[in-house]
């Protein structure tokens, strides 16, 4: 079984794809070298695919201990859950499961700190800094706000737009388990 702390080195590694040089400093932050956090995750899909581990929540339960907050969504006749841990990479954030009715997982990610605001875009150009902003967060900070379809269920894209002297620019943001890794021009006609 992996530590919470080991669980974090699952994160950064879907992470190292986009920001590597991020990922390398919080990877020695916590204390573990490279082939550490190799082995980490050939354990975790060993664990995922493995028919005797737990499913749904109880598979991050048994890694990560009982949540912080255990919180019900209701959206129309649909109700979830969303269960909440703190990560020491990122105490502003939560790493949050979204299970369904059955208790299948639906979503994994990081999310906002309940009751917390994310930091202001810097400068004219609004740029967003990589591992300081979640999914969430664009659309707090920006009205014109669309999520494309997911490449890995991992992963997310959306765009966003912002008035800019007298013009709306576009963005295209990329995140890993919610995080944001990269601010890039659209793809036109996607």
């Amino acid at each position: 079984m992996i530590s919470p702390d080991e669980f974090q080195l699952i994160l950064l590694r879907r992470m190292a794809d986009y920001q590597p040089v991020l990922v390398e400093h919080a990877r020695q932050g916590l204390g573990y070298s490279i082939t550490e956090m190799r082995e980490t995750n050939a354990w975790w899909q060993r664990y995922v695919r493995s028919r005797s581990a737990p499913r749904g929540v109880e598979r991050y339960r048994a890694i990560l201990g009982q949540p912080e907050a255990a919180l019900e969504q209701r959206t129309g006749d649909l109700v979830s859950r969303l269960y909440h841990w703190t990560l020491p990479l990122w105490p502003e954030l939560r790493f949050e499961i979204v299970a369904g009715p059955g208790g299948q997982v639906w979503q994994e990610w990081l999310v906002r700190e309940p009751g917390t605001e994310p930091p202001a875009a810097a400068g004219a150009d609004q740029a967003l800094e990589p591992w300081k902003y979640v999914v969430g967060d664009l659309e707090r900070m920006y009205t014109r706000v669309r999520h494309l379809p997911e490449d890995a269920p991992t992963r997310w894209v959306s765009e966003y737009g912002y008035d800019g002297h007298g013009a709306v620019v576009r963005r295209r943001a990329r995140f890993v388990y919610g995080l944001l890794q990269e601010v890039s021009e659209p793809i036109e006609n996607a």
